[in-house]
């Protein structure tokens, strides 16, 4: 029991990556320092995609192409969840693509799920921050969403440099790779991955048009609410899912208290850098423990320079819809899938007695 416990819960194997922990505090520390002393909310899209870039170690093998990946994918979600902040056929359109995409890398693994679920995290704030601060172009949003990647990439090639390795690894063989993940995805029987499939479109579809129809404020903490419990380890126990929901509430509730201690946007930051450089140094390797570092990093960078944290209502009603949400989705799933077993089991014994 207690290596099955350790199992699940896996934070961290190898030893502390001070390094890339470095990058990602000075990578963030530089927007967050010009948007404090401009307020200019276009500084908060730059930490952002610092943040974003610093979740590849710069000094593994294909590091420098994974954080090219997450700059450039991450900043065309934050785009598309900008711009489809006024458009709820857009926004239920995006917002179901991108439930299938997370449940499509998640089926290749955790490593590929941690790619989704950034880029999830990415359209939730884009479209959550739609109509809040000084930018309204969803161009603006992504350039500067890159920049801050660019940023944190100059400073990862001068770390390769320092540790004597390639400024640009040897690319990988495509088609050695796409073998690795389709040998990896038949692991997972067919009919389990689309259900979740399914319960990842509804659940991520539905929050994103309550988003966009009600106008929520600060309508993010509902879709990240969602997203921490789509994990597919979690389809087949309606007990996980539940447990999972409960846990986002609690961030929730966590997020809110902290913010309402650290109302002053300096304290804030003086706060969340070394929390960022803490996340790094100690970054999960257990998918579901990362789910929950990357969300309370993202959600703190966002709203490090927001005046309204002695409002804590809307947060919590946001958190509150979003969880209850993916309990409806999770029991509705779950019936299905008990209704197919059920004619599987059914379909066998005719079978077997003719």
């Amino acid at each position: 029991m207690n290596n099955l416990t350790r199992n699940r819960l896996n934070w961290h194997a190898g030893p502390p990556a001070w390094g890339p922990a470095l990058i990602a505090g000075i990578g963030c520390a530089l927007p967050l320092l010009l948007g404090l002393f401009t307020s200019h909310t276009g500084f908060l899209w730059a930490s952002l995609g610092a943040f974003q870039a610093a979740q590849a170690n710069a000094l593994h093998r294909f590091g420098m192409l994974r954080m090219l990946l997450l700059t450039a994918f991450g900043a065309c979600s934050a785009g598309l969840g900008f711009w489809a902040g006024s458009h709820p056929l857009l926004g239920l359109a995006l917002f179901a693509a991108f439930g299938l995409l997370l449940a499509w890398l998640q089926r290749f693994g955790s490593e590929a799920g941690k790619l989704g679920i950034g880029l999830s995290i990415c359209l939730c704030i884009g479209q959550g921050q739609f109509g809040i601060g000084n930018l309204h172009n969803p161009y603006a949003v992504a350039t500067l969403f890159s920049l801050g990647g660019l940023w944190v990439m100059l400073l990862a090639f001068g770390l390769r440099g320092l540790h004597g390795l390639r400024t640009w690894p040897h690319m990988p063989r495509v088609i050695s790779l796409l073998k690795v993940l389709r040998r990896h995805a038949q692991r997972l029987p067919r009919r389990q991955w689309r259900l979740h499939a399914l319960a990842c479109m509804l659940a991520f579809a539905t929050a994103g048009l309550v988003v966009s129809l009600s106008g929520l404020s600060r309508g993010y903490w509902l879709t990240l609410a969602v997203i921490t419990t789509l994990q597919l380890e979690f389809h087949n126990s309606l007990v996980r899912a539940v447990q999972a929901s409960l846990a986002s509430l609690a961030a929730a509730g966590l997020l809110i208290l902290l913010g309402y201690s650290l109302q002053s946007p300096a304290m804030m930051v003086m706060t969340l850098l070394p929390l960022i450089v803490l996340s790094r140094v100690l970054q999960a390797n257990h998918y579901g423990l990362f789910v929950l570092q990357s969300t309370l990093c993202f959600v703190l960078l966002t709203e490090s320079f927001s005046g309204d944290w002695h409002l804590p209502e809307a947060r919590l009603f946001n958190a509150l819809i979003g969880t209850t949400l993916a309990l409806a989705v999770a029991l509705l799933i779950h019936g299905v899938q008990l209704r197919l077993s059920k004619k599987t089991s059914t379909a066998q014994i005719n079978n077997t007695s003719q």
